[in-house]
């Protein structure tokens, strides 16, 4: 996340957001050049690593944003936003690893030659549905833990954003990211670093 908003810059930005929940679509054509950058820094990211995933960069961000602008929720914030994009980030690359996953499974039969490459993009896969299914739980044993915890890792906001798009402490933050990482952890088998 960009550091350097001051308050006049990210009222601005709510502003624009809360006008294109209510429909203007000016506000939305004035809103994307102010969060370009940040929610294609946030694509590169989630891609970092992920060879198994066939969405360019660009793909990914318009259909995030397909997402996003065929139901708006009313925004609260910048932070809001942000993490609300990541999410729906989350979103896209895991109904597109599920749908590679499907394909696998059926369609005609053919002779496939199988390489270390197509083992190892299949492994990606299935971790990125493993992950999305441990995260479903963590959300229905603790709704709140489950959201912390994807505004910390996936949204990237600090503790002290994570707080206000949540309206609660910080030390409230601080013990559900705790909770979390270590219920994660239990459940992969290794402790999660943070």
């Amino acid at each position: 996340m960009e550091s350097g908003n001051d308050a006049s810059t990210d009222g601005a930005l709510t502003t624009l957001l809360q006008a294109w929940h209510s429909g203007d679509a000016a506000a939305l054509a004035l809103l994307m050049p102010q969060v370009h950058a940040e929610i294609t820094r946030m694509a590169r990211s989630r891609l970092r690593g992920e060879a198994s995933v066939t969405l360019s960069q660009g793909d990914l961000v318009n259909e995030a944003l397909l997402r996003l602008m065929a139901a708006p929720p009313p925004w609260q914030n910048r932070a809001h936003f942000f993490g609300t994009f990541a999410l729906t980030l989350r979103s896209v690359l895991v109904d597109h690893a599920r749908a590679r996953a499907a394909q696998r499974r059926g369609g005609a039969w053919r002779a496939v030659t199988m390489t270390l490459s197509d083992l190892g993009e299949e492994s990606m896969v299935a971790e990125l549905l493993t992950l999305d299914a441990l995260l479903k739980q963590l959300e229905a044993l603790d709704p709140r833990a489950g959201q912390v915890i994807q505004l910390s890792c996936f949204v990237g906001l600090s503790r002290g954003e994570i707080a206000t798009v949540l309206d609660v402490s910080v030390p409230t933050v601080d013990r559900e990211l705790r909770f979390a990482r270590a219920w994660l952890g239990e459940q992969l088998g290794s402790p999660l670093a943070g």
